[in-house]
């Protein structure tokens, strides 16, 4: 139950959330027949497993490392972002087959408007509530300032590299559900005064496309985690001050820091003072080892000594990335 405590509360609220839309969706689509109400449905199915398996992963990945595996599970949640890929990918092809299907034989207004609206409209109220809280949830992880109203959305976008893969995962789907179910309440609004019947096929095949662009968007950050993936710039930063900030600290010859899911790998090779005795540059170590530990997305610091060679390593490196 701790590690359930864990978990990514995001992608466990998404998942109750879009199981009831899908539900809901369902219902209308067979009552109406509309095709962009299959479409987002489909949608709202695909987002309620992925966020069940992403919840799953999120939980696993806060395992404690064991003998076995002693850098710890924080790319499991990679993996089970990758199985919610591939539904997303199933999901996208069923919805575009049907959106060509739609575009070759449009049918008709069958009737069922206010229901479809009505499903719609709740669509966007709960997506949307989601998608607010997903947000909020990237400036929390990233360690980013709040914000509010109008610029939530782009103080969001310029932190969701930092943010957790299952938190990532459900801003940009529940971006793509927002606007999918806007355009299927104007495709069913439009059809129902019109006969434009369609716009429900161009419609149909949009959402599809939107969420082949998703899928892609999460499988490559999710790759790039399998992979290692290097910590960003500022965190590389703010490590570096950190160790520097010692005043027995000479230079920095090589450190390497590697993002897990939402936690940093911390590995160095610090130079020393001269004239130390070996207590109390073992003491220095673990000073700054510790210190470094305080961080919360930090999940170890490994780091090795040596004495001062003389050579500003460290500030040539800087001056190469200013660069």
């Amino acid at each position: 139950m701790s590690l359930v405590k864990k978990g990514n509360t995001s992608s466990a609220v998404a998942m109750a959330g879009n199981a009831v839309l899908a539900l809901c969706k369902g219902g209308a689509f067979l009552f109406s027949g509309s095709g962009a109400m299959f479409a987002s449905a489909m949608h709202s199915l695909a987002d309620a497993i992925n966020q069940g398996f992403v919840f799953v992963g999120s939980v696993l990945s806060e395992k404690k490392p064991t003998r076995r595996f002693p850098t710890g599970f924080g790319r499991v949640i990679n993996i089970f972002c990758m199985i919610a890929v591939i539904v997303v990918t199933i999901m996208a092809y069923e919805t575009i087959h049907e959106g060509i299907h739609l575009l070759l034989h449009p049918a008709a207004h069958s009737g069922g408007l206010w229901v479809n609206i009505g499903v719609l409209v709740l669509n966007i109220v709960i997506d949307g509530a989601i998608l607010i809280k997903a947000m909020k949830e990237i400036l929390k992880e990233a360690r980013a300032p709040k914000a509010s109203g109008l610029a939530l959305f782009p103080a969001a976008i310029k932190n969701v590299g930092r943010a957790a893969p299952p938190t990532r995962l459900v801003f940009y789907e529940d971006i793509v559900a927002v606007l999918g179910a806007t355009l299927a309440l104007i495709s069913v609004v439009v059809i129902a005064l019109t006969n434009f019947a369609l716009l429900d096929g161009i419609v149909t095949t949009i959402i599809g496309c939107l969420m082949i662009a998703v899928a892609f968007r999460v499988g490559y950050d999710n790759m790039i985690g399998l992979i290692g993936v290097a910590a960003p710039q500022d965190v590389e930063d703010k490590v570096s001050q950190t160790i520097l900030a010692d005043t027995h600290v000479a230079d920095i010859q090589m450190m390497r820091i590697i993002q897990e899911g939402r936690y940093y790998h911390v590995e160095g090779l610090i130079e020393l003072t001269k004239g130390l005795s070996l207590a109390d540059a073992d003491d220095i170590k673990f000073r700054i080892q510790e210190k470094l530990m305080t961080d919360p997305d930090i999940a170890d610091a490994a780091i090795s000594i040596i004495e001062d060679d003389g050579v500003n390593s460290w500030g040539k490196k800087h001056s190469d990335v200013v660069k």
